[in-house]
């Protein structure tokens, strides 16, 4: 099959606006964490989130078009510009027939949602919906803001599996250009769902820290004391391209995709298998297909998400499928800095990872400040420091409520 490279990359994060600031934040262990400002808090029971930083979507996007995009939407399209701008490609030079898009999200139009509804049960008489309500919402939008933008017009959809729904849509563009049925592709995730419906929501599920007094250290994966995830919001994109379509045009290689998973716990709604069994067997499937060994794997970028029992359950994963090898990874979750972005969690992640490759670092899992007995304490999660590392290939976990599991990996680019 052919070869897929990453030839540009978009960020938007709460401890970085672009992807070189958003490396810049890994590299010195930032946290994205504060005082919720989207909406008044004071009575909800998590009254923090890792919210984006001085961002203006009026310095992207004329405030009129603005106006009829929510702003998962206005995300997906600053990152895709950005990558795009990065990736170098003259688009009346290349085969718009063979380019398209697949973007993940997982709720899409939160904030549309929860803001028209509202508005409408204040009207007496007949109903008032704005017209643009159901293309704000819709989680598909997002890609076909994006085609239209480009004038991409091949294979165009949007993926929804939860917190999975990102590493879904990279996996999927992967998969359609290594197959031959597209030569560039626009994917990624991006998510707006710090919002009254969504806090009060897992907060009501008791998912999220509860850590108000200390919002900067709320996410800590792995550690004795956590007590949960803290919401993210923002977005990330990659241009995959074929090998020979981005040597023939001079592009710069920022990174290789060479294999995927995908798998289901078929267990429980919201909670992992306790044994980690779909998070082992997608790890495997992803070394499987990337036609390695396990032990060549030098970097796993976790899920992560600093909850009592996906962190337990993800670590018996990872120490099943790399046994002894174990012991020489590197294991961290970049969700202690940047929150948990549901649906554009797989895509920061896995730039985090071309990062990583690229910067030959290894970003920190901040927030560690007392061990839990409960896991292994030879393995080297990459506690509160970043640590210097080659790596040749790096692991991207994502994994989502309704069981949907899917890892990525992402190889240093070689001749």
């Amino acid at each position: 099959m052919r070869r897929v490279v990453i030839t540009g990359i978009g960020a938007l994060t709460p401890i970085g606006n672009t992807y070189d600031n958003y490396v810049t934040g890994l590299k010195n262990g930032v946290s994205g964490a504060g005082p919720i400002t989207k909406f008044d808090a004071s009575l909800f029971k998590v009254k923090f989130a890792c919210e984006l930083k001085n961002f203006n979507v009026e310095q992207f996007i004329p405030k009129k078009d603005a106006r009829r995009l929510d702003p998962f939407a206005q995300y997906a399209l600053v990152v895709a510009d950005e990558a795009i701008q990065m990736s170098g490609l003259e688009l009346d030079k290349i085969d718009l027939d063979r380019a398209g898009v697949v973007w993940g999200t997982g709720i899409g139009g939160f904030e549309t949602i929860e803001h028209d509804i509202s508005e409408a049960a204040l009207w007496t008489g007949e109903p008032r919906y704005s017209p643009f309500l159901i293309p704000k919402l819709i989680g598909d939008i997002a890609p076909g803001h994006i085609s239209i933008k480009y004038g991409f017009r091949g294979i165009n959809y949007g993926t929804v599996s939860a917190c999975a729904s990102s590493t879904h849509s990279i996996i999927a563009s992967f998969d359609y250009i290594r197959m031959g049925r597209a030569d560039i592709m626009i994917t990624g995730g991006s998510e707006a769902a710090i919002t009254r419906a969504s806090v009060g929501g897992f907060g009501s599920m008791k998912a999220m820290s509860e850590r108000n007094d200390s919002p900067e250290t709320a996410s800590r994966p792995f550690d004795r004391d956590r007590d949960g995830f803290v919401l993210g919001e923002g977005a990330g994109a990659l241009v995959l391209e074929e090998l020979e379509h981005a040597k023939k045009r001079g592009a710069t290689i920022y990174g290789e995709v060479v294999g995927a998973g995908m798998t289901a716990d078929a267990y429980h709604m919201t909670a992992p298998h306790p044994e980690g069994i779909g998070a082992r067997n997608v790890m495997k499937l992803a070394i499987q297909d990337a036609g390695i060994q396990a032990e060549e794997v030098d970097y796993v970028n976790v899920h992560g998400t600093s909850t009592p029992l996906g962190d337990i359950a993800e670590t018996k994963a990872i120490q099943a499928v790399f046994g002894e090898a174990a012991y020489k990874l590197n294991i961290s979750s970049t969700k202690s800095m940047t929150g948990h972005l549901l649906g554009g969690a797989g895509a920061i992640e896995a730039i985090a990872c071309v990062a990583a490759i690229n910067e030959n670092f290894i970003p920190p899992t901040i927030n560690h400040f007392t061990d839990d007995p409960d896991f292994d304490p030879k393995l080297n999660f990459t506690f509160n420091q970043p640590q210097e590392r080659k790596i040749n290939f790096a692991l991207s976990n994502t994994f989502g409520f309704g069981g949907h599991n899917a890892s990525l990996i992402v190889k240093r680019y070689t001749t």
